[in-house]
């Protein structure tokens, strides 16, 4: 509105005549008649049509991406008019364009500096860029300009924009459609014409045609802190920040600059420190609602920030021809935000879950639906990467998704069916996870990555009713990578999760605490590994009995620890019980039986480096040692 007032007043003064100065808030405006072409009438210089939008409090002036857009206009050429900033939802595009364009607009007019024109329109529809350029066709008196048909007054406007020496900069906001924007795109000389675009959507109708992508991402870590600091601070509750809680808090809400901004102005209006905000958003019971409210919304942005984030989900739902990409981003959300094999949603357990997930379909319908293809797969990936709801290189590439992107999808998804996609994406993992992690160590350590991220979105779906076997896969194969330090830690959170879930004397919970005492053992806790061992058997031989699988691994496993503490008599000794027991229960043919037979031969001898006892996992799917057999 100020901006309009102004553009009344300077068009009262023009016509008194002469040359009139009108101060303004922050530049000097320059004001001359000059008649409009062919038509005679008065045009008032300069020309603005439409809002620039305020700059957020705190605004960080993104400066690496400004240096490439400098870069592409410095080589000049058909690429210097018009660059594209692509970026997801809620980095700020908007805003690092509003900031450019008051810069360009507020240069003094003399020399190379200052505007003649510059129109801001919101591109999300065409209608809204054909209302801007008619606008300015009236405000510049063209031929034609003036008439009811703004399609006709807006193709004057382009037309004009070609052929003018006059300084302008059109900048089209928020594109949603490249196709339906393609004919509204203005040409010119970059010599005096700007073009400068916001879109979501990675999509190639954006370059080409002079048209360069600049990329925008979220804020670095320096300016995320940055941001928070001075906002605070502004705000006058400097006390509310910590460096150090603001750095943690930063990486939870991933450097989006939206999600700052109403975190921030939801801390200064609860009186909330970083460290308070930290542990509330930790919290998985609190929703994004909540914690980014839409009256945080300070800034006048205009919604929240779930909102913002899958706003995009309507246009990919209305191109997605498979009708997969929703129930493919829902199962996205539950794993690694950092990335995660494309190859995971081809595994059997994920086509299946694909195949009955389309919306739309009646029940008899899904179940004779045919098969989900690869193919179709790649399409529905392909649409969610358009709409920037995911980010992936190739389609060979790990796919990425923005973390609070995810928790907004994750939040849309029922509890009951959540868990249900818990456990079959679990299912999926591990069907793609190699045999022995040496064969593929960089897939396996990514399958880890999300193996442990999927159970903490989901938890406690994987506990329940059982214990998933993909908990144990994980320590095994921190084991098999030689993290042992890691899957000590690990194992000791399992148990903890365990005795919640099951109690103490589960036999899930034995099971794990049997892993963690052989994790003892890998990473040199000899002592450590010991008492757990005998804590172990004895409460198995309680609860499952002398003769139970499990006891014997157990008993086995103690063994092992009695050779490991230098024990050799009591490991002999048990070591012959173990071997009678697993050829009573078992048979003489049995493999744990035959691994017992070993560690006896075994028994006492001196170890060559990195060589080891036959440990055995309660878990019948790992029937494989933990450590190597005994030379």
């Amino acid at each position: 509105m100020a901006e309009r007032s102004g553009q009344r007043r300077m068009r009262q003064s023009a016509r008194t005549g002469g040359n009139v100065t009108q101060v303004g808030r922050d530049v000097n405006v320059h004001i001359r008649p000059v008649l409009g072409p062919e038509s005679g009438a008065e045009v008032v210089w300069p020309v603005w049509v439409g809002t620039v939008p305020p700059l957020a409090a705190a605004f960080q002036p993104r400066t690496a991406v400004r240096k490439k857009i400098a870069r592409v206009r410095d080589r000049g050429g058909n690429a210097a008019l018009c660059q594209v900033l692509v970026g997801d939802g809620g980095v700020g595009k908007s805003q690092l364009a509003a900031s450019l364009a008051r810069e360009t607009r507020d240069e003094e007019p003399s020399g190379e500096g200052g505007l003649d024109v510059l129109v801001w329109a919101k591109a999300t529809e065409p209608d809204q860029i054909i209302t801007a350029y008619a606008e300015a066709a009236e405000r510049l008196h063209l031929p034609g300009g003036a008439s009811d048909d703004s399609p006709a007054a807006a193709k004057v406007f382009l037309a004009w924009l070609a052929a003018t020496e006059r300084r302008w900069l059109v900048v089209l906001d928020d594109i949603s459609d490249p196709e339906a924007v393609d004919e509204w795109w203005p040409d010119g000389n970059a010599r005096n014409g700007w073009v400068l675009a916001t879109t979501r959507r990675d999509d190639a109708r954006l370059s080409g045609k002079s048209r360069t992508p600049v990329r925008l991402d979220i804020f670095s870590p320096e300016e995320a802190r940055a941001f928070l600091r001075r906002r605070l601070t502004d705000a006058g509750h400097p006390n509310l920040f910590n460096p150090d809680d603001a750095d943690s808090l930063s990486r939870e809400l991933g450097h989006l600059p939206l999600a700052l901004g109403h975190a921030a102005a939801y801390m200064i209006n609860k009186r909330r420190t970083t460290g308070d905000y930290l542990r509330l958003f930790r919290d998985t019971d609190n929703r994004l609602g909540d914690l980014l409210p839409p009256d945080a919304d300070t800034e006048g942005y205009g919604g929240s920030v779930t909102a913002s984030l899958l706003i995009s989900l309507t246009g990919v739902e209305a191109a997605d021809t498979t009708r997969l990409a929703r129930p493919l981003l829902q199962l996205i959300s539950l794993v690694d935000p950092l990335g995660h094999p494309a190859a995971l949603w081809t595994t059997h357990p994920a086509l299946q879950y694909l195949r009955t997930a389309r919306p739309g379909h009646r029940r008899w319908f899904r179940r004779h639906h045919p098969a989900v293809t690869e193919k179709e797969i790649r399409d529905a990936l392909y649409c969610l990467r358009t709409y920037a709801l995911i980010t992936q290189d190739t389609h060979e590439a790990p796919i990425r998704v923005h973390a609070l992107t995810a928790r907004a999808i994750r939040e849309t998804i029922p509890s009951r069916i959540r868990a249900m996609m818990a456990r079959i994406t679990a299912d999926a993992i591990q069907g793609l996870w190699p045999d022995r992690d040496h064969l593929d160590g960089e897939l396996a350590s990514s399958l880890r990555a999300n193996a442990m991220q999927l159970d903490q979105h989901t938890h406690p779906a994987l506990w329940q009713p059982e214990t998933h076997g993909l908990i144990y896969r994980v320590s095994s194969s921190l084991t098999e990578a030689v993290l042992y330090d890691q899957a000590v830690a690990y194992d000791q959170r399992t148990v903890q999760q365990s005795i919640a879930m099951h109690g103490p004397d589960h036999p899930e919970t034995l099971m794990v605490r049997s892993n963690l005492a052989n994790s003892y053992s890998d990473a040199g806790r000899t002592r450590d590994a010991l008492e757990l061992c005998e804590r172990v058997l004895a409460d198995c031989e309680r609860v499952l009995g002398a003769d139970h699988p499990d006891t014997l691994s157990a008993r086995n496993n103690l063994a092992n620890s009695y050779s490991d503490a230098g024990r050799t008599r009591d490991a002999l000794e048990l070591c012959e019980r173990v071997l009678a027991d697993y050829e009573r229960v078992l048979g003489a043919d049995h493999p744990d039986t035959l691994s017992a037979r070993n560690n006896l031969a075994n028994s006492g001898r001196p170890q060559p480096a990195g060589a080891g006892p036959h440990r055995l996992r309660a878990r019948p799917w790992v029937r494989s040692p933990r450590h190597s057999q005994r030379a």
